[in-house]
């Protein structure tokens, strides 16, 4: 399992558009998907430490940033065929389990993924409404274990900003996880 963080913010680079199949039946697409204020999209899987860590906090900061206007949408890209957790099926379950707040979808292909620059899991990306990007950063300060209950939640603030006023903070902390599995 390797360990990346994520690259510095691309200000201003569109959101790459979409259409995966979802755990709920739908295909979803990045029109589909996007709120009012903008859209969150992450990139996460079911078996990465680094996500069960935080799953509580994802499930309560995208309810509430829902309520401001800003859409998530969780994709999840690795091979399925190396980690059997990340199969459709244990999509379904987790999503269920979690109640997850937002779409949960498939990129079999990978394509998405590379599109976006994805590079580990969890990846968040962050835009404003004009799917402009403003946010490549990390949930909190949770690596393997969650951090803390009352640490700085930076995703949520920055996201908050971004509903607020269309920017994201100059300031950003890289997210942590483990490496995407990339197909052979």
């Amino acid at each position: 399992m390797v360990s990346l963080t994520t690259p510095v913010c691309d200000f201003g680079k569109a959101a790459s558009d979409f259409a995966l199949p979802g755990v709920d039946g739908q295909i979803w697409t990045l029109d589909k998907a996007r709120g009012e204020k903008g859209l969150l999209v992450m990139f996460i899987c079911n078996h990465c430490p680094y996500v069960k860590a935080i799953q509580d906090r994802l499930v309560r900061d995208c309810a509430e940033l829902k309520t401001m206007g800003i859409n998530s949408i969780a994709i999840m890209s690795n091979d399925p065929n190396e980690y059997e957790e990340d199969s459709f099926e244990n999509m379904q379950a987790v999503a269920e389990k979690w109640q997850f707040p937002f779409p949960y979808v498939l990129d079999e292909t990978q394509a998405v993924a590379k599109a976006y620059g994805a590079v580990c899991t969890p990846d968040f990306f962050g835009y404003n409404a004009d799917l402009q990007l403003q946010y490549r950063g990390r949930l909190d300060a949770s690596r393997k274990q969650a951090a803390d209950a009352n640490v700085r939640r930076d995703l949520f603030e920055a996201m908050k900003q971004v509903a607020q006023t269309g920017q994201g903070p100059l300031e950003q902390i890289p997210s942590m996880g483990c490496s995407i599995k990339w197909k052979g």
